[in-house]
């Protein structure tokens, strides 16, 4: 469906923003501060550059260009005039579109449901005004993060390979990160929908512990397995989107801008690899080479690396389908009454197969879900965090639908966490040059800061990193 061009108002820019986008957030926040950058170039670069290279990615449902441009400049007179909101203070983010923007349409994805007008903002999108940020846009995502694509809306295709998805269903937050249209983004993650669009292009995705950041104001999934999380080019840039959504502003404010880079040692920690649940599925060979690669120089470094039996928690996709299949039928029971034919076929077919699971089943999903949490506490509890792919696969062309064998070998590694609550990251790590790889770090609950601590050096070891191509690279 042809979309309408942004419309990039001609303002005068006091400060070239010459390598803007592929800035990291503290190293704009750092180019504010000295005069560097100002929060009005840089707003100019990112909205020329979606302008540009959008047509083809697909990643943004709604530019909001004319109130990004104003943010800008009110920021930057905050900044000149010694007013610090802290390290988010300019720094632009991206909205996944089932998240509510006061003013603006929301589109779900979708042609069923769609909110002309939000009355209020989301939870999160109110504390990233009160932090300072710049809201550019709300980005593509499949049909209600429900695992397919509207064709009237069309996918997100990959930067690093455009005849590839970005992945789902935040695959418009990981693709605007990934090809320097945004800094950060924010997505929602029920069964990988965060994790697996990180892995497919090349960012960090955090999936949360479960309660940590407020969902309000998100149009839900599944209550019972829902997660709001940060996508971001480093893992620093994570946690301080993270401490922002979960915390609130004046706990950001408290952490202060600091550099990128500042990771951890490695020695004497411990890190335990599923080897029987990574065997389970077959693993492209550029995902083998990389976590290969990830165990030897974790071992390199000092780490301890061990097998890590999950046991019961192998069946725990199971259980999460159980639950996610008739929330999600009864959040959409009015639409499914009344638009049912305005869905694409695949998310109609799930959501028509939903209201056929028994109660029965759902209650002892709910109670499988209880016993699998305290599973996963006591594995968590040993191990200073669990490495696994994030995703069997490279991008592949298309977006498999949830109810399907490809869907359940997709979710495989990503799954099992958000049933039982604890935190995962998806860390880029390519063990040579080709498309992105994601691994999975998976910590125990409440160890955010520490998980996203962690990322940030495991990345670092990797061999090769990868950066989309022309014309979405910096050259």
């Amino acid at each position: 469906m042809p979309r309408s061009p942004v419309r990039i108002p001609r303002r005068r820019r006091s400060v070239p923003a010459v390598t803007a986008p592929f800035l990291s957030g503290r190293r704009l926040a750092a180019a504010y501060r000295s005069g560097e950058l100002t929060p009005t170039g840089v707003t100019e670069a990112l909205l020329q550059r979606i302008a540009e290279l959008d047509p083809d990615l697909n990643a943004f449902a709604l530019v909001l260009a004319d109130s990004a441009l104003a943010r800008a400049e009110q920021v930057q007179h905050e900044l000149a005039a010694g007013v610090d909101r802290g390290p988010l203070h300019g720094v632009p983010v991206a909205i996944k579109d089932l998240m509510a923007v006061a003013g603006a349409p929301t589109g779900f994805g979708s042609r069923v449901g769609r909110v002309e007008r939000a009355e209020r903002d989301a939870a999160v999108v109110a504390r990233l005004r009160e932090a300072g940020a710049i809201l550019v846009g709300k980005t593509n995502l499949l049909e209600y993060a429900y695992g397919a694509v509207h064709p009237e809306v069309g996918p997100t295709r990959n930067p690093h390979d455009l005849g590839r998805t970005a992945g789902g269903s935040s695959g418009g937050s990981a693709a605007a990160v990934a090809a320097g249209l945004t800094t950060l983004a924010i997505g929602t993650d029920t069964g990988g929908s965060i994790r697996i669009p990180a892995a497919y292009c090349g960012v960090f995705g955090h999936k949360p512990t479960y309660g940590r950041v407020p969902v309000d104001g998100v149009f839900p999934l599944s209550w019972t397995l829902d997660h709001v999380g940060p996508l971001a080019r480093t893992a620093g840039d994570a946690a301080d989107l993270l401490v922002l959504m979960a915390d609130g502003p004046e706990a950001l404010r408290q952490r202060g801008t600091r550099p990128d880079g500042d990771t951890p040692p490695l020695t004497g920690l411990r890190f335990g690899v599923p080897r029987a649940y990574v065997d389970a599925v077959d693993l492209e060979p550029p995902v083998r080479a990389a976590l290969d690669a990830a165990e030897r120089a974790l071992a390199e470094a000092g780490a301890a690396v061990m097998d890590a039996p999950l046991g019961a928690l192998e069946r725990a996709n199971e259980a999460l389908l159980d639950i996610l299949y008739p929330e999600a039928s009864v959040l959409h029971e009015q639409y499914m009454s009344s638009s049912a034919e305005g869905y694409a076929a695949a998310t109609r077919s799930q959501l028509e197969y939903g209201f056929t699971v028994p109660a029965t089943r759902y209650l002892r999903a709910l109670e499988t879900r209880r016993a699998l949490t305290a599973v996963s506490d006591d594995l968590l509890a040993g191990f200073d965090a669990l490495l696994m792919p994030a995703v069997n696969t490279v991008a592949p062309a298309e977006d498999p639908v949830v109810s399907g064998q490809e869907g359940a070998v997709e979710m495989h590694f990503s799954g099992p966490f958000d049933l039982v609550g604890a935190p995962a990251v998806t860390v880029p790590f390519n063990a040579r040059p080709g498309l992105p790889v994601g691994l999975q770090l998976v910590a125990a609950r409440g160890a955010d800061a520490r998980l996203l601590e962690l990322a940030g050096a495991l990345a670092a070891l990797a061999p090769v990193t990868p950066r989309p191509g022309p014309p979405f690279g910096p050259g």
